[in-house]
């Protein structure tokens, strides 16, 4: 039993930071029913190569994009511009406990599925939008992906080198706007179950959860009035907080106390720089950073990081390797935490995972149902939640309301 089951989710939503927060919620335990168009299906299967293949090693023509952030849902196929489509989706949120969506704004509304017309049919539904800008503001009917908002909102201002932002590879506003809808929704449950008996609408933008990521960096220059600079590997904390080459590939140094500093030094053999006026401090280290830096990159170049890293360890300095994908997965403690999962796919046979980093001692989560085919439970849910007969599903599917 999981830390949420009985909750009933709702999942309309599409490509990835909705459909993130709603893998969350089926992973700590949530019945989460995914509602995709008949035929084409949620357009982040599109979203390859590479696509899944199945056990004849033919193309599923299922995006691995896709299978990141659709684990643990029932796949229900309706159409929601038919009448009864709407009907059917207004049903099964009477039922539920959370509605998740990321259409653009006002778009429901034309349809009766937006969240005035669901909480009056259930007051205690829990109502999440996740849109680019927002419901409201001048912006709100903008369209926006992950990349826009890394480039406006100053993710992008905060990373890449001097002369050039860059955007973070993988779409991390995205992800970070999943996991602030997962914790709205799970505050707005506890706030309907604990006091108030009644469900509440969350409004989720990608904007507003970029400029939130900026943390320290916006608030080095709210409380200095200067644009911190880019810093390439390094960071904004203390001084060494840095990438840096050995011999044979790039290990990652944090040393950011006196402590370990001075403990840095001595594995680097180079005890002076701990009594360095310009170095023995935090604040020195900082105003100092381009000449300690020199130092200890021509130091770390003499040998190879696996020299330096079991050196490090021993000294209690935190350092640890740039790994590839390859070298992440054969990490020990990553291997250790069971990372890396497998699950059954009805397709491909066995399907590697990405486990859940939530560890609960009481509700672990330890079931991982793979990512539906398209439609897979559509006939199943309407059968059991809606009290569909099969001649009534024929006479929709004929009609392609599903």
């Amino acid at each position: 039993m999981g830390a949420l089951s009985g909750i009933k989710v709702l999942d309309l939503s599409r490509v990835l930071a909705a459909p993130l927060a709603a893998q969350t919620l089926a992973d700590l335990g949530a019945e989460v029913i995914k509602i995709e168009r008949p035929g084409t299906g949620d357009e982040g299967r599109t979203y390859g190569p590479p696509f899944l293949k199945d056990r004849d090693g033919h193309s599923t023509g299922t995006a691995a994009f896709f299978l990141a952030c659709n684990r643990g849902k029932r796949s229900v196929t309706v159409d929601h511009a038919t009448p009864e489509g709407q009907d059917i989706l207004r049903r099964l949120a009477m039922q539920s406990d959370v509605v998740l969506e990321n259409f653009r704004v006002g778009t429901l509304a034309k349809y009766g599925l937006d969240a005035a017309t669901l909480r009056a049919l259930n007051p205690r539904l829990v109502y999440c939008s996740v849109t680019g800008f927002g419901q409201d503001g001048p912006y709100a009917q903008r369209p926006g992906y992950d990349g826009v908002f890394q480039a406006m909102g100053g993710v992008m201002s905060a990373n890449g080198h001097a002369d050039e932002p860059m955007k973070i590879g993988i779409s991390m506003v995205d992800i970070l706007t999943g996991q602030n809808a997962a914790i709205a929704i799970l505050a707005a449950l506890s706030h309907r179950d604990r006091v108030s008996g009644e469900g509440q609408v969350i409004d989720m933008a990608l904007l507003d959860n970029g400029v939130a990521a900026l943390s320290h960096f916006a608030m080095n220059y709210l409380v200095s009035g200067e644009v911190p600079q880019r810093r390439g590997n390094g960071g904004f904390g203390g001084v060494p907080s840095q990438a840096f080459d050995c011999s044979d590939g790039m290990i990652f140094i944090v040393a950011g106390n006196n402590r370990q500093f001075g403990a840095l030094c001595a594995t680097l053999e180079r005890p002076q720089w701990a009594a360095d006026s310009r170095f023995d401090h935090p604040g020195g280290r900082v105003v100092n950073r381009d000449a300690l830096l020199a130092l200890l990159r021509e130091r770390l170049r003499e040998h190879p990081r696996a020299h330096w890293l079991a050196l490090l360890d021993a000294a209690d300095v935190p350092a640890g390797p740039v790994n590839e994908l390859p070298q992440v997965f054969e990490n020990p403690q990553v291997r250790h935490r069971g990372l890396l999962i497998e699950t059954e796919h009805p397709q491909a046979g066995t399907l590697p995972l990405l486990a859940s980093p939530l560890r609960l001692s009481a509700t672990p989560v330890t079931d991982y149902p793979a990512p539906p085919t398209l439609g897979q439970h559509t006939r199943a849910v309407l059968r059991e939640r809606l009290g569909f007969t099969d001649a009534d599903l024929d006479a929709l599917a004929a009609r392609k309301v599903i």
